[in-house]
């Protein structure tokens, strides 16, 4: 077995994690998945991953449950806990307090402000924080949009090492001989809660026809439904700041609440592509009522 077979295997899991969250992610279904013996998944999932999958998937729940809490004020603690994989409040609630040393309750009513990581302390970052505080939101369109089949490129880290995913992206574009003309950048993770080297992002391209030989580039299907679609132009450093601006004044002033499907940009000028540190994208954040 090479490591390109197994990577293949384990990517197609970690789709099946994020694609749905409050799903049966046992790590039975999960090596059923994967097609190896349960044992053997789990060591090959975590020399992948880094993470033990049961310590991936809590995770993975649990930021996503802080983020609902921290934006979604108005939903139940319980259909959120539920919405993100819990069987009960209970659970839920030990669960979050041995990870955030609060509640749900005192993290939604300002505990998150005391445990959140500071993603500023990258210092482009934390220039491109003090721009964004002084402009405007733009006002988002509310659109709904037909899913979306691509070739990923999975990264680890929130950072300028982004380009590394997308040069091998346009390396298997050109190999495959396949267009790269709607290039997206998916977002598995809120750095104001996760520290910067440890988010997960996704480069993507779509793609028209399957993919024959997998390995480092796999594919993926993004949702479709409703979402709210921001214009947004500028140089490095200033996308995180306005996602987390998005996240913190435009949606809980809303009347939506964002799902548990990654938010993504569509990139019309990739800074990761060019020699320039200037971007023209379109954000999207998949939304409900």
């Amino acid at each position: 077995m090479t490591r390109i077979d197994y990577t293949y295997r384990i990517n197609e899991v970690l789709s099946c994690i994020h694609r749905d969250i409050s799903a049966d992610l046992s790590a039975k279904k999960l090596a059923t998945l994967a097609a190896y013996s349960e044992q053997h998944f789990h060591r090959l999932f975590k020399k992948v991953t880094g993470e033990g999958v049961h310590q991936y998937i809590r995770r993975t729940r649990l930021e996503t449950a802080a983020n609902q809490l921290m934006f979604s004020s108005e939903r139940n603690i319980q259909i959120i806990a539920e919405a993100c994989g819990f069987a009960s409040l209970s659970s839920f609630s030990r669960a979050f307090k041995s990870v955030y040393s609060v509640t749900p309750g005192e993290w939604r009513s300002g505990g998150s402000q005391r445990n959140s990581l500071d993603f500023c302390t990258d210092p482009e970052i934390n220039d491109a924080y003090q721009r964004i505080q002084l402009k405007k939101l733009p006002s988002p369109k509310i659109v709904t949009l037909k899913p979306r089949k691509v070739a990923y490129v999975r990264h680890k880290g929130y950072g300028r090492s982004i380009s590394d995913a997308w040069q091998i992206l346009k390396a298997w574009t050109i190999s495959e001989q396949r267009p790269m003309d709607v290039q997206i950048g998916l977002h598995h993770s809120n750095p104001a809660l996760v520290a910067l080297n440890q988010c997960r992002y996704v480069a993507c391209v779509e793609i028209n026809k399957p993919i024959v030989r997998r390995g480092h580039v796999n594919s993926v299907t993004i949702p479709g439904g409703p979402h709210a679609a921001f214009s947004i132009k500028g140089q490095y450093g200033d996308l995180l700041p306005y996602i987390h601006k998005i996240l913190e004044q435009w949606l809980p002033a809303s009347p939506f609440t964002a799902k548990t499907t990654p938010a993504f940009a569509l990139y019309h000028k990739n800074q990761f592509l060019l020699q320039e540190d200037d971007f023209e994208l379109t954000f999207f954040l998949p939304i409900s009522l």
